[in-house]
């Protein structure tokens, strides 16, 4: 009679520790992890829709994943390693049954999946205006190195890296970018849309109540990417009269001139304000890369491409 391996008892004793260290970890790091999950806490109607998407889909696959899991947890245990465990004598060939639960109810759930994503995203086409009794806020977007300059039209303001609008009216942005491709996205009021250079895109969202929403560029694009983010924010209509009256007040004029120094590569650019910018210079912008302009436009642009005074 042999002696029992102490080290394979001090392994047995040990293993059920490790299984619930493990399991508390893992729940640890998911609580962490749904604390900061704006794509679970959707802040405007579109949001909201892309998320409860997200969960239609997710719940339709486990009708393939529980039992798939369920029944391999069963088989673990049913024959398992033991004196006299179960008989394993399978007798499955040419069995019609299995055959159908194993090809055809997983082909129907990604048929039905297909008719699904392809239905509802094409509901959340990001250029349709959004339906609602107040007038869309037009909010226009640059991408640069390594930061968002937003620009207002009805206002005639600026501001680098911070995006205000009224909460509960449809807000659309026009967006670009003057330097390699970024893409814009707000997680907690809806998707991401790319900002390229010479072309422009449109995101139109809504906040359902006023907050603080983080924003950022989704698209890796060098040195300063981590840090290319910004605040979005949601104000109730007397804190964005404040905000406008603040902004306009601001001591700064971003002219075409101090456009060329804003375009200088920077990481963390803090937030800034200008009373007034350029006329045009979304347009401006977009048309470096365009052949066709006119004296004003061409000179302009002249101006923000190679700096010349």
């Amino acid at each position: 009679m042999s002696a029992a391996c102490p080290g394979r008892s001090f392994q047995r004793s040990f293993r059920p520790l490790a299984v619930f260290l493990l399991l508390g970890t893992a729940f640890l790091l998911q609580g962490c992890a749904l604390s900061d999950a704006p794509v679970l806490f959707p802040k405007g109607p579109i949001a909201l829709d892309e998320r409860d998407l997200l969960f239609t889909a997710f719940f339709i696959m486990m009708i393939v994943a529980i039992p798939a899991i369920g029944l391999t947890l069963l088989f673990a245990w049913r024959y398992r390693r033991r004196e006299e465990g179960a008989a394993y004598a399978p007798n499955w060939d040419g069995s019609w049954v299995v055959e159908a639960v194993v090809w055809l109810v997983p082909a129907a759930i990604v048929i039905a999946l297909g008719t699904l994503v392809w239905t509802r995203t094409h509901e959340f086409d990001p250029y349709r205006p959004l339906a609602s009794d107040k007038p869309a806020f037009k909010v226009q977007a640059v991408a640069l190195d390594w930061k968002w300059l937003f620009l207002y039209p009805e206002l005639g303001v600026a501001s680098v890296n911070e995006l205000a609008f009224p909460a509960d009216r449809p807000l659309t942005i026009e967006i670009t970018s003057d330097t390699v491709m970024n893409s814009l996205m707000i997680p907690a009021l809806g998707g991401q849309i790319y900002a390229m250079a010479g072309m422009r895109s449109e995101l139109n969202l809504m906040a359902s109540e006023p907050g603080v929403f983080m924003g950022r560029n989704t698209m890796y694009s060098g040195d300063g990417f981590s840090d290319q983010h910004f605040q979005a924010r949601a104000m109730s209509e007397s804190d964005f009269t404040a905000w406008k009256d603040q902004v306009s007040g601001a001591p700064k004029a971003l002219d075409a001139k101090t456009y060329l120094e804003l375009h200088e590569k920077s990481i963390a650019n803090p937030v800034s304000y200008y009373s007034v910018f350029e006329p045009d210079l979304f347009k401006l912008i977009l048309r470096k890369y365009a052949p066709v302009m006119g004296p004003y436009e061409s000179e302009a642009a002249e101006l923000i491409c190679r700096g010349a005074a």
